[in-house]
């Protein structure tokens, strides 16, 4: 019984020169051709032999029976097909006729293979094009690209958008080489039936291996992501979570929890805490904590005083990302144009530290290491407890 072996094909479809050489090296290992694939070729195992190969283009797919007998006639056997290319072998001893002893006319049969790949370049540059805007407007509209990388919304697009360009650079390549292989052809100069093959298909293996990981990764990420997330009530006791409870910077025994407004899958989210997990941020929490001081009145005694906090807690990889995340941050929860009310403070037990004081109204961004923590608090309390409490859950 014949065995088969499958090979990963050296370079890119269009390389007629470098896939006969490959053809013949791999028959002078006892390995021959029978089909070609997408990715892969189909090789069945045999005595070593010298053998040659030539890739007849045609301009219709299909390769006509009185084409495929008349090269067998003059000593080449017809093999296989793939796409407009059709490859026939002869062993060596035989000395056939090369299928075209005028680089001219091949120039001619390379015509529509040429405005094909011209054709391919064009889509998949303007599909690069559309899909680089549509990842800007996502990462830049609102100016935080580091939030969204850590928030791992993006990934899979991201990969796809490097995949698309990898494509977009072989398009063109392969136009390029088609054009500048006519021209040579037109001017006489043979095709090189012995072209190096090795170089490219190291790379090509290489690349296919990384393009391997990244669709795997694409696709396992957001599955992870969604194994990870969750949303649950806060209980009103303490819960040893990196967040910032609203007891611990109000400090008053008189304090309650509001009534809940909102439920929804048994979710309080008035008062919840939220999970999540990125490739580059593991750890995610977010967490919103309302509270109720009966018989205690807003300043402006509009209503009974009912403070309210939210916390979002980012654990990073790479603690150098620290900083462009507070800075995202910010942009992201700045309402209207109050950077001039970000003040960047020192204090020993965290490596930066930037809060916004207003009346009622505070806002603290802190990291720490590779921790990143932003805290938004309505109520009166003062801005050094919330920092305190930052401190200690941080810690």
């Amino acid at each position: 019984m014949t065995k088969s072996v499958y090979k990963l094909r050296p370079s890119d479809y269009w390389r007629i020169g470098e896939h006969e050489s490959w053809f013949a090296d791999m028959a002078a290992q006892g390995l021959y051709l029978k089909k070609m694939g997408i990715h892969f070729a189909k090789f069945e195992k045999g005595e070593p032999k010298n053998m040659r190969y030539r890739i007849d283009v045609s301009i219709n797919k299909k390769i006509s029976a009185e084409q495929i007998e008349m090269y067998g006639q003059s000593g080449w056997d017809y093999v296989t097909s793939y796409g407009s290319f059709h490859v026939f072998s002869s062993p060596a001893e035989l000395e056939a006729p090369e299928l075209h002893t005028d680089p001219a006319e091949q120039s001619y049969t390379l015509r529509e293979l040429n405005k094909q790949l011209v054709f391919n370049a064009f889509i998949v540059v303007i599909g690069l094009i559309f899909m680089v805007g549509l990842l800007a407007s996502s990462w830049f509209l609102d100016g935080t690209p580091t939030l969204v990388i850590l928030e791992g919304i993006m990934v899979q697009q991201t990969f796809l958008a490097i995949f698309i360009g990898y494509t977009a650079y072989t398009s063109l390549q392969a136009a390029f080489s088609i054009r500048d292989l006519r021209k040579r052809l037109a001017e006489g100069i043979p095709l090189d039936h012995h072209a190096p093959w090795k170089k490219k298909h190291r790379l090509h293996t290489s690349v296919a291996f990384l393009f391997t990981v990244m669709v795997g990764l694409s696709a396992i990420i957001p599955f992870m992501q969604l194994m990870r997330m969750d949303t649950k009530t806060l209980p009103e006791t303490s819960v040893n979570l990196p967040i910032v409870r609203l007891a611990d910077v109000e400090n008053n025994p008189d304090l309650v929890r509001s009534e809940s407004t909102y439920i929804d899958g048994d979710v309080d989210w008035g008062n919840r805490y939220s999970y999540d997990w990125s490739p580059l941020a593991p750890v995610q929490y977010e967490a919103d904590e309302t509270g109720l001081v009966p018989g205690t009145l807003w300043k402006d005694t509009s209503d009974e005083y009912s403070p309210s906090i939210s916390t979002q807690y980012y654990q990073l990889r790479i603690p150098a990302m620290a900083d462009e995340l507070i800075s995202d941050l910010m942009k992201r929860y700045r309402y209207g144009d109050t950077g001039e009310d970000f003040v960047v403070k020192k204090h020993p037990d965290l490596d930066r530290l930037v809060v916004h004081v207003e009346e009622g109204m505070n806002e603290v961004f802190a990291s720490k290491g590779n921790a990143v923590m932003y805290v938004r608090y309505h109520g009166y309390a003062d801005v050094n407890s919330v920092i305190d409490s930052v401190i200690e859950k941080m810690n």
